[in-house]
């Protein structure tokens, strides 16, 4: 097998921030499908890649210079503290051009709490398309390097499944429950240690751990904003799926909305609405404010200065995200940059009261703005006259196409792959993953790809797929 240079900063930590783990062997893997532009960007070449095939890519086969872990974290899940979670199905290879290299799903490790280690295909697919198509709708993410069946069965909520192994290229892994797995253990070193690795790792410029919180701060404001202007529902905003790099990270019961109302929900299991669209940017400075008390004991000698500086650091959180959110939905309606707060307001509420479709709203308004016909708003006609008094579309009609997709990753299309893939045909897979690469484009032959679902095709829950 061709060597591969891999890092292994990680790695290098002390023994208690990961346990060695090699991944599972699997009866017969195949490879679905692997990312070659992003192969490139990490130094692989076609030869490379050609090498390592689907042994590879389904953890039966590692090069010599792969030191396979299992990261340790802890992490709030819907609120409720486990002091201990980890990767239980994951395991990081290595590092390739500062990047990590994972295999989910790759078996059993000492984090896995009773389960498997296995994945099913389709959270294989889902995070595959997801996480690409996020990509190019530029939105910060991890992304999807390789995709595999491993010829097995695995038991899950719809019974027995064929088994995949998903390859994920994230910035790091690194989570605010990375830093809560060492502070309920008030490991004061072990925090030490992770605050410089991540400075060093994703903020230089930070010189203490108060600017590492800000630089997080920073980053997951703009992050959420991003998500909830393309309507996007993270689905599982845990601080273990809380990264420190600002990228999204977990494409389990995530989904983008269809009909448009604030309370959508589409997690199995968040039968609370804690994490509905509108809840997002709350939650995340929830979890922030689960990371600063982590920082605590860096931060200052005296307890009530630690607090107050954190407590400063935390109170950005909110004028950051209004100003990115303000910001990405102005654009997205065609109006200049001090157009009043109230309309968007107004626009949210008459979306959700007709019940229209989130992306196809803004899509057929960037129409309407460049002069194109549609009777998409004949039964909206005070909201379009109120519009129209704000709007400057030959001036912002360009900032509009930049920011309102025509595709999206619909759940319908998703769940049809999925399908598709339990059955051996990867060809809606393959289609959409291609079809979504240029979600701001007009593309020849993707018009089906463009509409709502039709009532028997609606989603109504995703599933964690563990």
């Amino acid at each position: 097998m061709t060597p591969i240079p891999f890092q292994h900063s990680y790695a290098a930590l002390p023994e208690r921030f990961f346990a060695s783990q090699k991944p599972a062997q699997v009866p017969n893997p195949e490879l679905i499908r692997v990312n070659k532009e992003l192969a490139q960007d990490l130094g692989l070449d076609d030869e490379t890649l050609s090498s390592l095939g689907a042994h590879f890519f389904s953890g039966n086969e590692l090069p010599a210079e792969t030191m396979p872990i299992a990261q340790a974290y802890a992490g709030h899940q819907f609120g409720g503290f486990s002091p201990q979670l980890g990767d239980g199905r994951a395991i990081l290879l290595g590092e390739l051009n500062g990047r990590d290299i994972q295999l989910k799903g790759s078996g059993r490790t000492p984090f896995s709490r009773g389960g498997d280690g296995k994945s099913a295909l389709g959270p294989v697919i889902r995070e595959y398309l997801l996480s690409e198509a996020m990509y190019a709708l530029g939105v910060p993410t991890t992304r999807a390097l390789a995709a595999v069946s491993t010829g097995e069965t695995v038991l899950r909520q719809e019974g027995e499944v064929p088994g995949g192994v998903f390859t994920r290229v994230a910035a790091s892994h690194l989570r605010v429950g990375t830093f809560q797995f060492f502070a309920a253990r008030q490991d004061k070193e072990a925090l030490q240690i992770l605050s410089d690795y991540a400075i060093r790792r994703h903020f230089p410029e930070a010189q203490s751990p108060l600017e590492l919180l800000k630089a997080v701060i920073t980053k997951q404001a703009a992050l959420v904003a991003h998500w909830m202007s393309l309507g996007f529902i993270h689905g599982v905003m845990n601080t273990d799926n809380c990264s420190v790099s600002g990228e999204t990270i977990d494409y389990g019961p995530c989904a983008f909305m269809d009909t448009f109302h604030p309370q959508t929900v589409f997690s199995s299991i968040d039968r609370g609405g804690r994490y509905s669209w509108e809840n997002q940017a709350m939650m995340a400075h929830w979890n922030l404010t689960r990371f600063a008390e982590t920082l605590l004991p860096l931060m200052a000698t005296e307890p009530e200065e630690a607090v107050a500086m954190a407590e400063q650091a935390l109170a950005e959180f909110k004028p950051q995200f209004k100003k990115h959110y303000l910001s990405r939905f102005r654009c997205k309606l065609g109006l200049h940059a001090d157009a009043p707060e109230e309309f968007l307001d107004q626009t949210l509420g008459v979306m959700a009261n007709e019940k229209l479709d989130f992306t196809l709203f803004f899509r057929e308004l960037t129409r309407h703005a460049a002069g194109e016909a549609t009777n998409f708003f004949d039964r909206v006609p005070t909201w379009l006259a109120d519009w129209k008094q704000l709007a400057a579309p030959t001036e912002t009609l360009a900032k509009m196409r930049q920011e309102n997709p025509i595709l999206i990753p619909r759940n319908h299309q998703v769940e049809a792959a999925i399908q598709a893939a339990y059955q051996g045909d990867f060809s809606v897979f393959h289609r959409l993953t291609e079809a979504w690469q240029h979600p701001y484009e007009e593309q020849h032959g993707t018009e089906d790809l463009e509409r709502p679902p039709l009532p028997d095709e609606v989603v109504t829950a995703t599933f964690c797929g563990t």
